[in-house]
């Protein structure tokens, strides 16, 4: 089917652009809309917003909780499915904190997006546009990330940059 990279900053409007659209997607396919979350509730603070982003979401929406697994779930789903991934970096969070392999993880998750036949939005917050990160750790997470971005936006058939809530088109289909 097709893909999309959206890219923002934080409360930039990336996840509820890319809802929208797949919302818009599943009505028209008459299907539900599957959320892979990425997101772990380590203290009260994320078990609220993840509540919250429930409750935003609504009923019409099937999560599948992925912190880890993320090249596994979006390999698992079928050609019908209209799902979209939030966020990327939490994903790289999880995995740099899990002490995992992030160059092995992030190469099966760009064979997973480039094989996936659903209909696929890929939500990832740009963290390479302010200050150099004052830690060694915070840096090597804007590095992961940035070459995470690169890697994944030449599998996508869209790419998109939300600011202040507008989306500006960065590949259009084809190219």
């Amino acid at each position: 089917m097709t893909s999309t990279l959206v890219l923002g900053g934080a409360r930039s409007g990336k996840s509820a652009f890319a809802q929208k659209a797949a919302e818009r997607a599943a009505d028209a396919a008459e299907a539900r809309p599957i959320l892979i979350a990425t997101g772990q509730a380590f203290d009260d603070e994320m078990t609220q917003r993840i509540a919250r982003h429930r409750a935003d979401r609504g009923e019409s929406w099937v999560t599948v909780e992925a912190p880890l697994a993320l090249p596994d779930a979006v390999a698992a789903l079928p050609a019908e499915a209209v799902a979209v991934v939030d966020c990327l970096t939490l994903w790289l969070s999880n995995l740099m904190l899990g002490e995992q392999d992030v160059g092995a993880a992030a190469s099966q998750l760009v064979e997973a997006v480039a094989a996936c036949p659903a209909r696929l939005w890929l939500v990832s917050n740009e963290v390479g546009l302010g200050l150099v990160p004052e830690t060694p750790l915070g840096r090597r997470f804007r590095d992961e990330a940035g070459r995470l971005h690169q890697r994944l936006a030449p599998v996508t058939d869209e790419v998109y940059f939300v600011a202040a809530g507008l989306p500006l088109r960065m590949k259009p289909q084809g190219i």
